[in-house]
C-alpha cells in the first residue's frame, strides 16, 4: 500500500542530517594539529634601544673606545687605520687604559657584515664585553 502524501512525524527525523560525527572529527583533527605544531624560538640579536624621553648625559671622564668601520672596510680606531689583525691588541691596550671604557663599533652601512663581526670577536677577546653599536 502507498502512504499517504504530506509530512509525517517519521518522515522528518528521517530526513535530518547527525551533525554529531563531523563535529567530533572536525574536534579530533583540531587537537591532532595543535599537539603536533612546533614552536620554534627564532634566534637572533636582542636589541636593547634607549628611551627618547630621557636626556642622554654622557660621564666626560667616561671615554668610549670608538671602531669606526668604512665604507670600504678601513678599520680607524681613534685617528689611526688598524688592521683587522691589531685590532684585538689595540683594544686591550686601550681597555687597560680606561678599564670602564665600552666599545662603540660605528660601521658604515655600506661595510661588510664580516669585517664587523671581526671587530666584535676581538673586541670581546680582548676581555672587553660591553661592545654596543652606533645607529647611523
Amino acid at each position: 500500500m502507498r502512504r499517504p502524501f504530506g509530512n509525517s512525524n517519521d518522515d522528518v527525523q528521517e530526513q535530518q542530517i547527525n551533525l554529531t560525527p563531523m563535529l567530533d572529527v572536525v574536534f579530533i583533527m583540531l587537537i591532532f594539529f595543535i599537539v603536533t605544531a612546533t614552536f620554534v624560538k627564532e634566534v637572533g640579536i636582542d636589541i636593547n634601544q634607549p628611551d627618547n624621553n630621557q636626556p642622554v648625559n654622557p660621564d666626560p671622564n667616561k671615554k668610549s673606545i670608538v671602531v669606526r668601520i668604512t665604507s670600504r672596510d678601513r678599520i680607524i680606531i681613534g685617528q689611526n687605520d688598524v688592521d683587522i689583525r691589531s685590532v684585538r691588541a689595540n683594544i686591550e691596550r686601550l681597555h687597560a687604559e680606561n678599564p670602564e671604557a665600552p666599545v662603540v663599533v660605528d660601521a658604515d652601512p655600506d661595510s661588510s657584515t664580516d669585517s664587523l663581526i671581526q671587530v666584535m670577536d676581538a673586541s670581546r677577546q680582548a676581555g672587553v664585553y660591553n661592545v654596543s653599536l652606533a645607529a647611523n
